[in-house]
């Protein structure tokens, strides 16, 4: 279930304010100002061999369209159930930690050069499980795939379009203003991609490596994840003998003004540990965390 608080002064429609962080985390947003020139790039490799079998096993129950998509938002939705400061941001130089979990995706309408490209939102309850993952990333990604201008996403993008550009620069100038002080009204930033927990890109897909993809400055998403193929490689387990791995390439932006890298170690062994066991995902976790005041 997702936690709830009475709003108060500073806080913002899709966060509220943190008031009791260290002090030197205050000062961080005045000092690297842009979202882009605070990200730490981050790459590994995850061995897929029990995801695999595990995903292949619920297509096969009521998931059949699942794949390592679900699953790794899955996995990071668990984790921030657990470690919430993941899904802190910052905006108006000021931290906040989010109301809820949303996860934006690009979409192709078709699998040629020419087709449209959309946009996505999931949002995403803290206590979910893998298969209400799977329902709700599954239906906006069926809606993102649908022919035309099928959400109010497409529909913003394409009125945005007709402004002229001097116009429209003063236009993009002045939400951001509002987004400064917290006051973008709520009908943006549930159509804004830009606004959100994770962005994340599946480029194995169209069989490309993983990339160091860019934080972007409008908004305020902290963290996007690219994965890439998966591939079979051979390595030594702890007994010393060479086996066959399914593995898989992934690359983290992260912002890193919402959390310290001892933090972020303790994401990156819980994600380690979920591979390894992936039926965790079948049941939502025993509590839910919450960020300090």
């Amino acid at each position: 279930m997702s936690l709830e608080r009475k709003r108060r002064l500073g806080d913002r429609s899709d966060g509220r304010r943190l008031r009791t962080l260290d002090p030197i985390f205050g000062m961080i947003p005045f000092i690297m100002k842009k979202r882009s020139g605070a990200s730490n790039s981050f790459s590994g490799t995850l061995d897929i061999t029990e995801a695999e079998k595990f995903i292949r096993q619920k297509r096969t129950e009521d998931m059949p369209e699942l794949g390592m998509l679900h699953f790794l938002v899955a996995t990071y939705l668990r984790i921030v159930s657990q470690k919430p400061e993941i899904n802190r941001f910052i905006s108006g130089q000021r931290i906040y930690a989010r109301n809820d979990v949303q996860v934006s995706l690009a979409v192709k309408k078709g699998q040629s050069v020419q087709a449209q490209e959309a946009t996505v939102k999931a949002y995403l309850d803290q206590a979910d499980t893998l298969k209400q993952v799977y329902e709700k990333l599954q239906a906006v990604i069926d809606e993102g795939k649908r022919e035309g201008d099928s959400n109010n996403t497409d529909h913003t993008a394409r009125f945005l379009n007709h402004i002229p550009r001097l116009f429209l620069r003063f236009v993009i100038g002045f939400l951001e203003c509002l987004d400064y002080f917290g006051i973008l009204p709520k009908a943006l930033l549930k159509v804004s991609p830009f606004h959100g927990s994770l962005f994340v890109s599946d480029l194995g897909s169209v069989a490309l490596p993983p990339v160091y993809h860019h934080l972007y400055d409008f908004g305020n998403i902290p963290l996007f994840l690219t994965f890439g193929t998966k591939t079979k490689r051979s390595v030594i387990d702890k007994k010393g003998v060479i086996v066959q791995s399914r593995q898989l390439d992934f690359t983290l932006m992260l912002d890193e003004r919402i959390c310290d890298g001892f933090y972020f170690s303790g994401v990156l062994r819980m994600l380690g540990e979920i591979m390894k066991n992936p039926a965790k995902l079948n049941e939502p976790p025993e509590k839910v965390y919450e960020d300090i005041d």
